[in-house]
């Protein structure tokens, strides 16, 4: 069974720093690549940041670029989501995607998402 769980949201003052993870299970994380998104009320789905299966190759939205960095371990299946600098507008539910291709087919997994709110 496919698990995609996220933690490390929570409340933060504008400027401090969260640092969110997702640890999967399932299938075989080292070969899909994984992404950050982000969902605030009333607004679409956005791609924060990404990183490639073997984590040599990241993209970030231009919003979070040198603020937040994506990391993976591939040997504990978990990816990462240093947030620094957070700012209000930060404020979202951020999920854990997963893509890959296993038996010829595209699979993507997405978790439940965290929370994380950037207020005074």
């Amino acid at each position: 069974q496919v698990q995609l769980v996220e933690s490390g949201g929570g409340l933060v003052q504008p400027g401090g720093s969260l640092r969110l993870s997702c640890a999967a299970s399932g299938f075989i994380f080292s070969s899909y690549v994984m992404s950050w998104y982000h969902q605030a009320p009333g607004k679409e789905r956005e791609l924060v940041a990404r990183i490639s299966s073997a984590g040599s190759s990241t993209n970030y939205a231009d919003s979070v670029k040198g603020r937040f960095t994506v990391s993976r371990d591939n040997v504990k299946s978990t990816v990462f989501l240093q947030m620094n600098g957070l700012k209000p507008e930060d404020t979202a539910v951020y999920l854990c995607n997963a893509r890959g291709l296993e038996s010829g087919e595209l699979r993507d997994y997405w978790g439940q998402g965290t929370q994380v709110t950037v207020s005074q």
